[in-house]
């Protein structure tokens, strides 16, 4: 599947910033599900510096920096991408085995997934994640069943409900309310992943949505999304994660569907902050974004932002101190 992502975030400032810098995580990230086809990022006013560079997981991360008083913000982040669906991996290693293999012990192998079982800035370890995932992880049982398990559980019993919650709002206080919007939910099944020992993700990304029956989907209206991974040690090196969804009770290898596109992966949205900055001025901000992520034809058109802009683009042919949160 081809899918077309246009990812626009405007900032209108009172009064206006005198100089910036920012850093944005809105490029895809190639795997064995997803080529990147093209990407363009385009900023106005235009930067005085335009670059990226990959982080810690290899994800790339844009940055730019203004030097040109301004009251008005635009970036412009278009995406084509081509995805595939991977069939389901047959993982049977059980729950606590990973667990242990993620415990530390002197002069045992180091994982690398390890880092991903510790708590970070919006995924604490606590009690109340262990107590809700535990009816999930009965003894012996593979940490892919239960995974899923969990996901389903959490598809039942918590309701999707738009502004419910603020981009800071604490994982568990979610948890409590059973409410909240995907990245309470991807935040949520981290957490409770990793109250048992067990090594989770957030991975942050776009997901095709359709039009209610009879009416038209409208340019601009969809938003970002974001769900998790478990890491599951018996599968080929490489291609250890398995994505889960709870938001949709979707689950698949590399991606929950063909219909997903992967940005970014890291311990929980504080680090893959779609846009993020550090601003002299603008003492109160308004802000608008606009999602699309819609089927790609052959002759798409790559839109750009008029007057002054400095782009960065790429081709791939092979496989906040102000910050904006999505869905």
């Amino acid at each position: 599947m081809k899918l077309l992502v246009t990812h626009e975030t405007v900032y209108n400032y009172q009064p206006l910033v005198e100089t910036a810098q920012h850093m944005a995580y809105l490029t895809p990230r190639p795997s064995l599900a997803q080529q990147v086809l093209h990407h363009h990022l385009a900023v106005q006013p235009a930067p005085l510096n335009l670059g990226q560079m990959p982080d810690v997981y290899g994800n790339t991360r844009s940055y730019f920096d203004l030097q040109t008083p301004h009251r008005q913000l635009r970036v412009l982040a278009t995406s084509e991408v081509s995805t595939s669906a991977c069939a389901m991996p047959q993982s049977s290693v059980a729950w606590e085995q990973v667990r242990e293999r993620l415990h530390y012990q002197a002069g045992a192998p180091f994982d690398r997934a390890s880092e991903f079982v510790f708590a970070s800035p919006m995924v604490p370890r606590l009690h109340e994640f262990a107590h809700y995932a535990r009816p999930s992880f009965a003894p012996g049982r593979s940490l892919q069943e239960a995974a899923l398990h969990l996901m389903h559980r959490m598809f039942a019993d918590f309701t999707y409900e738009s502004q419910s919650t603020e981009v800071n709002t604490p994982a568990v206080v979610a948890l409590q309310q059973r409410k909240g919007v995907c990245q309470d939910f991807a935040h949520i099944l981290i957490a409770c992943l990793r109250s048992l020992g067990l090594a989770a993700r957030y991975v942050s990304g776009y997901l095709l949505t359709q039009p209610a029956p009879g009416t038209v989907k409208l340019r601009g209206s969809d938003a970002s999304h974001a769900w998790c991974a478990v890491y599951l040690p018996d599968l080929p090196p490489g291609q250890r994660w398995l994505d889960l969804d709870p938001t949709n009770d979707r689950a698949g290898w590399h991606a929950p569907g063909e219909d997903y596109v992967t940005l970014a992966f890291g311990r929980d949205f504080s680090d893959v902050s779609p846009l993020r900055g550090v601003i002299h001025g603008g003492a109160s901000h308004t802000l608008q974004v606009g999602v699309t992520v819609e089927p790609a034809a052959p002759d798409d058109v790559q839109p750009s932002l008029p007057d002054a802009t400095q782009s960065q683009s790429q081709s791939q042919s092979q496989s906040q101190n102000v910050n904006f949160s999505g869905s």
